[in-house]
């Protein structure tokens, strides 16, 4: 586990089955805790050494994603710049996509908090942000975040790009392909973003 993770963080070496098992009465518990608890249970378990414990974290959070308030989601945004990397990022983004599905209001304000970051793991959260909203794809969000990093020499940015439009080409192939066309995006990204169109 470490190794895959470029030796980046320690592990407990538990697998996904048994981290899953052995969390799931803290995360089921978690649910009828005050929200400023829970949120001191997400940060206590976020700021522990093994990496176990940040998926913990993470996962208590989209165990309550529908319950917090507006404020509360944001802060937790915080953490996605701590102890970053992809595996840890990509969750957080699935907590921020959960919560736009069930309060579609809140995507503006969440999105451009991402989007304006000059950290470059905030703004794949941006990129990525709306990978499970379909046709309710904001498309001039889409654009604006893959426009801002379009030449960002960041391997994790570039990726991003392209699985955002490769996720949307599901959803209109042909919209993906027009933007293909009038935007010259990274070989990377572009080759990404064609994977369900050739």
């Amino acid at each position: 586990m470490e190794a895959y993770m470029k030796n980046q963080f320690p592990f407990l070496g538990l697998k996904a089955p048994q981290r899953q098992a052995a969390c799931r009465e803290v995360i089921k518990n978690s649910q009828q805790l005050p929200t400023p608890d829970l949120l001191e249970m997400i940060g206590a378990y976020y700021a522990l050494r093994e990496r176990e414990y940040q998926y913990l974290a993470i996962d208590l959070a989209i165990a309550n994603v529908k319950r917090l308030r507006k404020n509360q989601t944001l802060e937790l945004a915080a953490f996605v710049s701590q102890k970053a990397w992809w595996d840890s990022v990509d969750a957080w983004r699935k907590f921020f996509g959960l919560r736009i599905n069930h309060f579609p209001d809140e995507l503006q304000e969440i999105y451009h908090h991402f989007h304006s970051s000059d950290d470059f793991w905030m703004r794949r959260v941006a990129i990525n942000l709306q990978l499970m909203q379909k046709e309710k794809t904001d498309l001039v969000l889409l654009t604006k975040a893959i426009l801002k990093d379009q030449e960002t020499d960041e391997f994790f940015i570039q990726k991003a790009i392209g699985w955002s439009l490769r996720q949307y080409s599901k959803t209109d192939p042909q919209w993906v392909l027009s933007f293909l066309k009038d935007h010259q995006l990274s070989p990377l990204a572009s080759r990404e973003a064609t994977k369900h169109l050739t």
